[in-house]
């Protein structure tokens, strides 16, 4: 999964000093001018035992000379022009071949970069593994819908009756009275009083899914705008927050962030500890302050010290709040203005994570935290453990929010890119793509 494309900026920047490091550091008009003048139509070395010919004469350093119609052949006579022309950077090994010696460091740099580098934003999801991975964490959902499907369509005429059953079964997976009315519109639509298979049932069924999820999918590259990049991560208690911070860290560590991590959940000595756990995994700081201690103090804290160490994130671990508890709600406002006291722009991002355990539920803690603490996009955790994955075609119904990550498992590997297309077929239990995704 990349989150992190500062490797792509970072090849750019090489090979940029590459180019420069071919460029000789003098002029074309002084390398004329301190080269001797030549009385015969071809270049020839100084006079040296062994001469081979014009164009493969040894130089001083007992090195073939390349071809004379570069400044880089040009002969320097005095002390003066050798030091300068040492600054190019020569390579002192004569083995090298002629063609550009001065680009093999940075060359081999960048050719180790791209081996590292996950160069297509998308690669993850379509790698033939990701449906299959995506369908096992989703297998609770997928399989009740399902049977579902199959116990009501096998063959038989999409009538009124049959309408009427898909659409309780729809609601009973959890995506709500509204996805639930409209796919069920839509099928009836197209499909009335047809034959329809379970099969067909659930490529259409999938369909309809993406056509709602797709606008929600949407990458993040957290190497972009300002730095240090804040990250907040709120959510009720048990979501996954901390733990999700630790798997996104894990991943920018890997792909050559500098991040600080901030436990600023601090009614919890455990959240703490967690964090600092994921913390040593990945070699990311973390900042901390004794249980019971002022949140907001320690966000600022932690805030100014990446600014003057020059760090490109801080993902900062928040307290679980019930969206209904007024004061605790309070307390998170206050961390976002003290943020915005170093910052007026941050928090850059604010990740709802949400527990898919709770169903229904999570729709209640959108709403609560998208005007509380100005969410900008969601996690959907423990998809792996429940069968209410619907839900999440209801957030996508009922918010215009961005989805980045499904979670469905604990290792760090199982928080994986939001995909709609994926997502649909993994729930209604498909195992193909039926085009690749471009």
């Amino acid at each position: 999964m990349i989150l992190w494309f500062g490797k792509n900026k970072k090849k750019a920047k090489m090979k940029a000093e590459g180019a420069a490091m071919a460029t000789p550091k003098l002029s074309a008009d002084e390398l004329e001018q301190a080269a001797p003048k030549q009385t015969t139509a071809p270049d020839v070395a100084p006079d040296t035992a062994g001469d081979t010919g014009p164009d493969t004469a040894p130089d001083i350093a007992g090195n073939a000379a390349r071809p004379s119609d570069t400044p880089d052949n040009i002969a320097a006579p005095t002390a003066t022009i050798e030091n300068r022309q040492n600054d190019i950077d020569e390579p002192s090994d004569p083995s090298p071949s002629p063609a550009a010696p001065q680009d093999a460091t940075p060359s081999a740099s960048i050719a180790a970069l791209s081996d590292t580098a996950e160069e297509d934003p998308y690669g993850e999801i379509k790698a033939p593994g990701f449906l299959k991975k995506l369908s096992t964490g989703l297998s609770k959902s997928s399989s009740k819908l399902s049977e579902s499907i199959s116990g009501v369509f096998t063959k038989r005429k999409l009538d009124q009756e049959a309408i009427e059953e898909f659409e309780d079964l729809l609601l009973s997976s959890d995506m709500g009275a509204k996805v639930a009315g409209k796919i069920a519109t839509n099928l009836s639509k197209s499909r009335y009083n047809k034959d329809v298979s379970e099969a067909e049932l659930k490529l259409v069924l999938a369909r309809e899914i993406e056509e709602i999820m797709q606008p929600r999918e949407q990458l993040i590259d957290f190497a972009e705008g300002a730095s240090p990049r804040i990250i907040l991560f709120v959510g009720v208690n048990g979501s996954g927050k901390t733990t999700t911070i630790g798997k996104i860290a894990t991943k920018l560590k890997q792909q050559g962030a500098r991040a600080m991590l901030v436990a600023a959940d601090t009614f919890r000595a455990a959240a703490i500890e967690q964090l600092k756990v994921w913390g040593d995994r990945a070699g990311i700081p973390v900042m901390s302050k004794p249980t019971g201690a002022d949140p907001a103090g320690l966000v600022y804290e932690a805030i100014e010290k990446a600014q003057n160490e020059n760090l490109d994130l801080v993902l900062v671990d928040t307290a679980g709040r019930l969206q209904n508890k007024t004061e605790l709600m309070s307390e998170l406002a206050k961390i976002i203005r003290v943020i915005r006291k170093l910052d007026p722009d941050a928090p850059h991002e604010v990740f709802l994570v949400l527990d898919a355990t709770v169903g229904q539920n999570a729709l209640s803690q959108v709403e609560a935290f998208k005007s509380s603490a100005d969410v900008t996009g969601l996690v959907m955790t423990k998809l792996d453990g429940t069968a209410k994955g619907g839900v999440l075609v209801a957030i996508a119904e009922a918010y215009a929010l961005p989805i980045h990550f499904v979670g469905v498992g604990e290792k760090a590997e199982d928080l994986q890119p939001f995909s709609a297309e994926a997502y649909a077929k993994a729930l209604v239990g498909l195992d193909t793509y039926s085009a690749a995704k471009t």
